[in-house]
């Protein structure tokens, strides 16, 4: 009878708990999954992605969604082989080219080779903003095809929008503020004086208008384009040597303080040695035997007549 009791027990228990276990199922938030847009999303079946360097970080891979109204800046900073640094920077020309002055335009370049195994470059693009995000992105593709690494980057972002509609109602307030002084001055009954007053006020008014028009054009030229720039480091290494190579980390370490070391040396050698020669054709010329004559006259006319030789 007793079993009988217990086991009653165990399946009210179980029979509670699985009601309990269903309410909590039900009552369970359901979260929104957002749709996935085909067109930012790369195939990998198509477009393999190029393996990094051996002992390279990976960058992150962080998506800046476009948003109305705000102007983006996209700074990008690539770390390859010297080497290699001209013809990835030709290549990124090359594919702004094949997209077209609307859509990508070159805004400036820049090579320089820092010494003979070290170079440094950059490209300024502006871009059209509905394609900004990809033609970074397959900059970067190029970089690491090239065994480079994405070094640095920044994306900004400034709410123009907002500026153009505040510069908007701004406008629209100074324009019903002059149609209340052109009635003001329409109306009889007023001095000199209060006419010249109003015209000046309607005047800078004017003034203001062209100012908040000018901001308004600003803003739309900065969401009209996206500026984009490429910064190439190079690593300063022997070709061949890849990253993360203690060998070559030592060796780099090793050349830089030795042109520093060098170039200190050459900057206090520069300062000190005009004076040093100077100080020695000085000191040559007190020597010579003109310069002893003369300072044993100097002695002798200097002396004083009632000195004794043995004094002297």
């Amino acid at each position: 009878m007793k079993t009988k009791l217990l086991a009653g027990a165990m399946a009210l228990a179980l029979i509670g708990c699985s009601e309990k276990n269903s309410e909590s199922l039900r009552e369970a938030p359901a979260y929104d999954m957002a749709p996935i847009d085909a067109s930012e999303t790369v195939p990998t079946q198509s477009i393999p992605a190029p393996a990094a360097p051996p002992g390279a970080m990976r960058s992150p891979n962080i998506g800046v969604s476009s948003a109305p109204g705000v102007a983006f800046n996209y700074s990008y900073a690539f770390r390859l082989d010297d080497n290699r640094i001209a013809k990835v920077q030709e290549e990124h020309a090359a594919a702004c080219e094949a997209l077209g002055i609307s859509r990508c335009r070159i805004a400036g370049m820049t090579y320089r080779l820092v010494r003979e195994n070290e170079a440094e470059a950059q490209l300024l693009f502006k871009l059209d903003p509905a394609i900004a995000r990809k033609f970074g992105r397959d900059a970067l593709a190029s970089v690491e095809k090239a065994e480079g690494v994405l070094a640095a980057t920044r994306i900004s972002g400034e709410d123009v929008g907002n500026r153009i509609s505040d510069s908007q109602r701004r406008s629209a307030d100074i324009n019903s503020e002059i149609s209340r002084l052109e009635a003001r001055l329409k109306q009889g009954g007023i001095g000199d004086r209060e006419r010249s007053e109003l015209q000046q006020q309607i005047a800078g008014l004017r003034q203001q208008l062209d100012g908040e028009r000018d901001t308004r054009r600003t803003g739309e030229a900065m969401l009209a384009t996206t500026p984009m720039q490429f910064d190439y480091v190079g690593t300063g290494g022997l070709p061949g040597i890849g990253y993360g190579n203690p060998f070559s980390d030592a060796l780099n370490m090793l050349v830089h303080s030795g042109s520093v070391m060098l170039s200190f040396i050459l900057v206090v050698g520069a300062a000190i040695l005009p004076w040093a020669v100077l100080f020695a054709l000085l000191l040559t010329i007190w020597r010579t035997r003109p310069m002893l004559g003369a300072r044993k006259w100097l002695r002798g006319a200097t002396r004083p007549p009632d000195a004794s030789p043995t004094a002297a």
